[in-house]
């Protein structure tokens, strides 16, 4: 990027794979979850003052308040002003659960007992604007709502402000918690959900996706500004891009072609070529039309068989506006550890499909530029390109 570096210093997750990046890193080089991908465990308690407190904020928001402590705490101190200090979080649906709840109660019980906190639980700011008021952070405060694309947006948008020199320090990433009655049955009826249960991403058997809820943080720094205040510094963000299929509200353009210049602008950003980058943390999401499209867009990039490409969701099932993030945190892992984990669920290659480097067992590699697509209902593309530090 033109402009500051922008370091990352600071990671935090929640999925049903696991709470905490290490346990969520250990669950993605484990077998896939049976089941639903709801976390079950969440205790949202130690991350508020009190009972209260929790009540009155929505799963998601709970989620992204969680995330956040957890990356601050790894970044260490941040010394920076607090007017220098802003907050990008990004959501597909905010609080839905909250107003599904609020629904019944209007109708059950009358328009006197609906919540006085209806509005600030279901406003998909809520989540930026919490960690905004938890941690004193006077920057700029902004959601990014783009779909399945939200996570991955909310982060470049973040590395822009470091970027730019408007911020020295961003809380970035993205929460969803949209696994609710009705919105289940909405994914189910447009039938986009996986009828056995099981996310096979690029698999000739793939379904639909299975649906999860989580969330992914980052903590972005200006790089002189964290290695003053001696920061461990886990990677730098290199590059983003955003484009429109301006095609169609939820199936991709045919071949992928808003993808495609998606990945070529993030490239330029980053001043890179296709070859230097060294893994491709795909969408992947195990549907039909999806995979298809990402296949061929990434052998339009890269070439075939190009670099090697896993999808998290195998593991995590797809977490809607939390994907990004999750799976950029999942990138940060990858290259500390110098693992590329397996995309669970794939076993027998769809000849329809690019012949792309598929990973489908955990694949040690040296680390290098890695890029993460996210690709959303309405035609939203993002693609994000992290490095080692």
């Amino acid at each position: 990027m033109q402009g500051r570096r922008v370091a990352i210093t600071g990671i935090g997750a929640l999925a049903r794979c696991g709470i905490g990046a290490e346990h969520f890193w250990q669950g993605l080089l484990a077998p896939a979850p049976e089941g639903s991908r709801a976390i079950e465990d969440f205790d949202p308690q130690p991350w508020f003052d009190n009972p209260k407190q929790a009540r009155r904020t929505d799963r998601f928001a709970q989620f992204a308040l969680a995330a956040a402590e957890m990356a601050l705490t790894q970044a260490g101190a941040i010394t920076a002003p607090s007017t220098r200090c802003g907050v990008i979080f990004g959501t597909g649906v905010g609080g839905l659960a909250t107003l599904e709840d609020q629904i019944m109660t209007f109708h059950e019980k009358g328009p006197r007992r609906v919540s006085p906190f209806l509005v600030p639980m279901m406003m998909s700011n809520a989540g930026a604007a919490s960690i905004s008021m938890r941690h004193g952070w006077q920057g700029p405060c902004e959601t990014t709502v783009t779909a399945c694309a939200a996570g991955t947006h909310a982060i470049a948008n973040a590395a822009r402000l470091i970027s730019s020199g408007r911020c020295d320090a961003v809380i970035t990433g993205s929460s969803e918690a949209a696994m609710t009655p009705v919105g289940m049955q909405g994914f189910t009826n447009m039938t986009a959900l996986s009828t056995s249960g099981v996310s096979r991403p690029f698999d000739a058997r793939r379904d639909g996706f299975v649906m999860a809820e989580g969330a992914g943080a980052l903590i972005l720094e200006d790089w002189d500004t964290a290695i003053a205040r001696g920061a461990t510094i886990l990677a730098e963000f290199l590059g983003g891009a955003s484009t429109a299929d301006a095609h169609h509200i939820t199936a991709p353009a045919p071949g992928g072609s808003g993808a495609v210049s998606c990945m070529q602008l993030a490239l330029e950003e980053a001043g890179l070529q296709p070859s230097d980058i060294a893994q491709i943390n795909a969408h992947g999401t195990s549907t039909s039309l999806n995979d298809a499209a990402e296949a061929d867009a990434i052998a339009q990039v890269f070439g075939l068989p190009g670099p090697p490409v896993t999808s998290t969701k195998g593991v995590t099932g797809h977490a809607l506006g939390a994907a990004g993030s999750l799976e950029a945190v999942a990138v940060v892992q990858s290259i500390l550890t110098g693992v590329i984990p397996p995309t669970a669920g794939y076993g027998e290659p769809d000849p329809a499909l690019a012949t792309i480097d598929i990973v489908t067992e955990a694949r040690t590699w040296v680390p290098g530029p890695t890029m993460s697509n996210s690709f959303g209902f309405g035609g939203h593309n993002g693609s994000l390109i992290i490095s080692p530090a």
